[in-house]
């Protein structure tokens, strides 16, 4: 991952300004495949006869196959290089959206999206392996990578408003809905991407993974990282049931309700690269560790929620500002103590370690939301993970104190 500045950046020319789009478009794909299924999963438990237990599946599914696939995805691109790697998992994402709509088993819409979970592994990793050498090390590539993630912020929004909107439709247009968008990315990005120079061999898994293991700072991020995205996914699923089942709330209405949850960082990236430069990555950790930590206790001290401006607004904005205070700086920690020359293998470790924390997350939750623990032992459970990681980030220190780049 890049180090994000404050500086400004020279001028992008307009053939690598539209390349940069295709890439950062694929990345908001990825993301709104995240959120177009969120508030959809009440319907689709019901149409296709799933348990809370069983309709989680449609979520941690998709980071599942994103994590099994992100380690071995070096390999293939070694082998049959970024371009066709990545123009292909394009095409497999697409096929199996519209397989997802089609779906008329609970089984088979899981599995398509195991599936477009391998595919994003290969495009996203590729994507900011293709920025790394189209654009010049310095402001320049420091300013793809912001636009890069801008995206995927401003598509886990959209993703949420358009599934409120789809289902009221039919569910069945939410796993459909990126196949579009991916197709335009294919076509554009069949002309643009650059074709791959010599084959670059992978690095061994074995010894990436006792590098990192070894790197406090790179452990750390991975940790606390996981327990975010896991408390952060977590928390919308309980909600979202409770909004739509308790609640007689409609889709719509739920997906307006989740917006203080995924907007604020849309708007607060472009302003990530100063917040690191003033306050350092380990302060801005911490600090979005023990807000996440205290989303979840307020959300398990309110219980059964009565209004939403007192029960669902206040835990939703304090996760929501785990993520605006450290979602830049885990990733510019992950990667900052090691060598330019390992950082393209350490990076799918560490979006390994964050999907996982959705995979292990969402089906403990929704087990103890299913079993007799109900809602509130679902609360405790993600506040259990937040606080775990708000303690991972308070008792770790760099030698050097607070980092910054």
């Amino acid at each position: 991952m890049t180090t994000l500045s404050s500086q400004p950046a020279p001028r992008i020319g307009a053939g690598r300004r539209a390349l940069l789009f295709v890439l950062a478009g694929n990345m908001l794909v990825d993301a709104l495949e995240v959120s177009v299924v969120l508030v959809a999963l009440p319907a689709m438990g019901r149409n296709l006869g799933l348990s809370m237990l069983g309709s989680q599946w449609v979520m941690s599914g998709f980071a599942a196959g994103f994590a099994a696939l992100l380690l071995l995805g070096p390999r293939l691109v070694a082998r049959w290089g970024r371009r066709r790697v990545y123009l292909a998992a394009l095409l497999v994402f697409i096929v199996a959206s519209v397989a997802g709509g089609l779906a008329d088993q609970g089984a088979v819409l899981v599995a398509t999206r195991v599936v477009k979970g391998m595919c994003a592994a290969l495009t996203a990793p590729t994507g900011l392996a293709i920025i790394s050498t189209s654009f010049r090390p310095g402001a320049e590539q420091r300013r793809a990578v912001t636009v890069y993630s801008l995206f995927g912020a401003a598509g886990f929004t959209a993703g949420l408003l358009c599934s409120g909107a789809l289902t009221e439709l039919s569910w069945r247009w939410n796993p459909v809905f990126p196949a579009p968008v991916a197709l335009l990315l294919l076509a554009a990005g069949s002309r643009l991407i650059p074709r791959d120079a010599a084959p670059t061999p992978a690095a061994p898994l074995g010894a990436t993974l006792a590098r990192l293991a070894r790197n406090g700072p790179f452990r750390r991020s991975a940790m606390c990282a996981a327990t975010l995205n896991g408390t952060y996914l977590g928390l919308l699923m309980l909600l979202s049931y409770r909004l739509h089942d308790q609640w007689g709330w409609s889709s719509w209405r739920t997906a307006l309700a989740f917006l203080p949850a995924c907007l604020p960082l849309a708007l607060a990236l472009p302003f990530a690269g100063r917040m690191v430069a003033r306050f350092g990555t380990e302060r801005l950790i911490r600090a979005g560790s023990c807000a996440a930590a205290l989303g979840c206790v307020t959300a398990l001290l309110t219980g059964a929620p009565a209004t939403y401006a007192t029960g669902v607004l206040p835990a939703l904005l304090l996760v929501e500002a785990g993520f605006v205070l450290s979602f830049a700086a885990l990733n510019l920690q992950a990667t900052a103590g090691i060598p330019a020359e390992h950082r393209a293998s350490a990076v799918p470790v560490y979006q390994t370690a964050v999907q996982l924390g959705a995979v292990l997350a969402l089906p403990a939750a929704s087990a103890a939301a299913s079993s007799g623990a109900g809602y509130r032992g679902a609360l405790a459970f993600l506040t259990a993970v937040s606080a775990t990681g708000a303690l991972v980030a308070c008792t770790a220190r760099t030698r050097g104190g607070d980092a910054a780049p």
